[in-house]
């Protein structure tokens, strides 16, 4: 059974080998994260680490991969785990239930990896990953915000500095600015210009202040399948040179 024929008959048998022995590390496998990892496993991605802190939480299961009343409680890169064996029991996978901050970017060789995907939602460990990515050969790709945006006809990708009209990437910008310290090397972000607000917002939400924002599937879905598009685009045109 070759369950990447598709695949495989689309990016031929040489392509097909550099995609299984990639190694891709996504930081943060809530609504971006989660879609973008499973896409990469179902394309033959082979080597793949996940890394988040988090258990699923009930609200959780509109919009991430793992995420099902079942699953409520467990931790998240332990049942994803689960899924993406299930999906390719072959995939060499490595779970880390631990945020990338100050305490622990040093434990995170960064260089050993083809890419990195920054699909982080704290602004400090955000930049800090963004930061210590930029410092190392590996590629980077960044999903900046993706709550409250209804339009999918909106989502686009550029460069970090060209990235407009999206809340987050105007506060990281802000924030390597007070820092003194910037990416030492461009990188691709997913992004959409559109912020609306939150019409079923109570006292436990404000608008981009804190982490409770409305989101749906369908939008973290297309910004975590595009960078997941992103990575398999430049696999092939690396080895098309």
């Amino acid at each position: 059974m070759d369950i990447f024929n598709r695949t495989r008959l689309l990016v031929g048998d040489q392509l097909m080998e550099a995609v299984t022995n990639t190694k891709v590390i996504v930081f943060g496998i809530g609504g971006v994260g989660s879609w973008c990892v499973e896409s990469l496993v179902r394309s033959g991605i082979g080597n793949m680490t996940i890394v988040d802190p988090d258990t699923v939480a009930e609200s959780n299961v509109n919009r991430q991969l793992m995420a099902t009343t079942s699953s409520v409680g467990k931790p998240k890169v332990e049942s994803f785990r689960e899924r993406l064996l299930d999906i390719n029991p072959d995939l060499n996978i490595v779970i880390r239930k631990e945020a990338f901050s100050e305490e622990t970017a040093s434990t995170f060789n960064l260089g050993e990896y083809d890419y990195v995907v920054d699909a982080i939602d704290s602004l400090k460990d955000k930049a800090l990953l963004i930061i210590k990515a930029c410092e190392s050969d590996v590629k980077l790709f960044s999903s900046m915000g993706a709550a409250m945006k209804i339009d999918p006809t909106k989502i686009d990708v550029d460069e970090f500095w060209k990235v407009k009209g999206c809340p987050l990437g105007a506060a990281l910008r802000r924030r390597f600015r007070s820092m003194g310290t910037f990416p030492a090397k461009k990188f691709l972000c997913v992004y959409s210009p559109e912020s609306l607000r939150n019409k079923g917002a109570t006292s436990e939400t404000c608008d981009y202040k804190v982490c409770v924002n409305g989101s749906l599937s369908y939008i973290t879905g297309i910004f975590g399948l595009t960078i997941a598009g992103l990575i398999m685009q430049d696999i092939c045109q690396l080895q098309e040179r």
